[in-house]
């Protein structure tokens, strides 16, 4: 573990416009709706618990929050049930790539992300095609408050994290995906303020684009971004 991140993979993000805010919106909905769905109480739900936390960080409205927490309280058997689904395969210049989805029809969302791949230049795979090139971990962002960049080392460490990148006002820690929740409980139970925690995943030995290859590879980007159920798009790219 070192005191800055030593590799990254860039999962990545367009500017927010109005669009996308409401895709935010959407993805954070559909997310409440996976971990509420058995127990729509966030005090006996930590999964829920979480989602809500990470709405927040997200900027969702309190009101948009408490719309759906009231309406897994009263679902019906005919409201919709989503799952989550992860794509792969490789983009323009042999990028690789993971694309999560949130959907109530995957037979509806499987075409159309094979489709982008297709014809935007990259080739879709079949599950396991790219996913051994990259890892699954879990990430939280924190709140620095005061604290020095040694002080949260140390926390983060003591917390079982595997990487910590302190920034200005925020710092990020990493963690493998299933020592997630332990990481997160360990530096709350320390006062340490949660901005947000998630899985992601991120490449074990990016692949550095530049020029060209770089705007062909935003763009496969951006389509993929633009279908409605996908949730995340995970590039094992680096810019030059």
């Amino acid at each position: 573990m070192s005191g800055h991140s030593k590799w990254h993979c860039i999962k990545h993000k367009k500017a927010i416009t109005d669009g996308k805010k409401g895709k935010v919106l959407t993805k954070h909905a559909k997310l409440l709706a996976i971990v509420g769905r058995g127990d729509p109480n966030p005090e006996t739900n930590s999964s829920l618990r979480v989602a809500i936390q990470n709405a927040k960080a997200d900027s969702v409205p309190k009101e948009n929050i408490d719309r759906i927490l009231k309406k897994l309280a009263g679902e019906g058997k005919n409201s919709a049930q989503f799952s989550e689904h992860v794509y792969e395969g490789y983009g323009p210049e042999g990028v690789p790539f993971l694309v999560t989805a949130l959907t109530d029809n995957p037979l509806r969302t499987l075409p159309l992300v094979r489709v982008a791949f297709q014809k935007h230049g990259g080739n879709f795979g079949s599950s396991g095609a790219v996913m051994f090139l990259f890892d699954h971990v879990g990430v939280i962002s924190i709140k620095n408050a005061g604290r020095t960049e040694d002080q949260l080392f140390e926390l983060a460490i003591d917390a079982g994290a595997d990487n910590f990148e302190f920034g200005e006002e925020e710092s990020e820690i990493t963690t493998k995906f299933t020592n997630l929740a332990h990481v997160r409980d360990a530096l709350m139970k320390k006062g340490v303020e949660v901005l947000k925690s998630e899985p992601q995943y991120r490449a074990k030995d990016p692949k550095i684009v530049s020029g060209a290859t770089l705007e062909k590879v935003e763009r496969f980007v951006e389509v993929l971004e633009e279908i409605e159920d996908v949730d995340e798009v995970f590039g094992g790219f680096d810019v030059e």
